[in-house]
């Protein structure tokens, strides 16, 4: 009768272990749609479906920054510019660098709240997928306030497991391009006419 016991609290447990692994599986491949900000301070919005293809592939490009934090980083980067493909897809057009006045409400153009706000989605996904080994993700951050002579900015925030922040800022570069991924402390004295990469 112990033997039948313990073989029926033995299969539970791997039926429950099991379980577990596929729903977790199950999570890290399933669909997701996010809403993707435009037209400055996120006037349109254009929902983009990532599947599980697109999760794959998120997966491979942090595989390769598994070793360390910075190469974690660099991962990131890779991550944000397959993003930012799969955003001109959805949008059908290219956003182009930084922001130009006058180009509020025009669909597809993207000031720092936008890009900020689409980055800090994409990274929520990723934790969520428990795809971000060394960093977590924080709220974003902005510096400027016009009175201290600088626009204001915003960007999105990871830290490290040392508690240093660093800002993964893709107002910079062009739709595709490498973000800027420095200290926040740096990021904080900066302008925004300031170009701000420097790993």
């Amino acid at each position: 009768m112990l033997g039948i016991f313990a073989r029926a609290t033995f299969l539970t447990v791997v039926i429950a272990v099991g379980g577990s692994a596929a729903a977790g599986e199950l999570a890290a491949t399933a669909s997701k749609r996010i809403p993707i900000c435009h037209g400055y301070s996120c006037n349109y919005r254009t929902m983009l479906a990532l599947g599980p293809g697109d999760g794959a592939r998120f997966r491979s490009i942090l595989r390769a920054g598994a070793g360390s934090p910075q190469a974690e980083r660099a991962a990131i980067s890779k991550a944000v510019r397959y993003f930012e493909q799969r955003i001109l897809r959805a949008t059908g057009i290219r956003d182009l660098p930084q922001s130009e006045f006058g180009a509020s409400r025009i669909r597809g153009q993207m000031d720092c709240v936008d890009e900020s706000t689409n980055t800090h989605a994409l990274l929520v996904y990723l934790a969520e997928r428990k795809l971000l080994r060394f960093h977590k993700v924080e709220d974003r951050a902005s510096r400027g306030l016009f009175v201290d002579g600088r626009y204001p900015h915003w960007t999105a925030v990871i830290s490290d497991h040392r508690g240093t922040e660093w800002v993964v800022d893709s107002w910079y570069a062009p739709m595709g391009g490498a973000p800027d991924i420095f200290p926040l402390s740096q990021w904080k004295k900066r302008g925004v006419l300031e170009s701000g990469a420097l790993d």
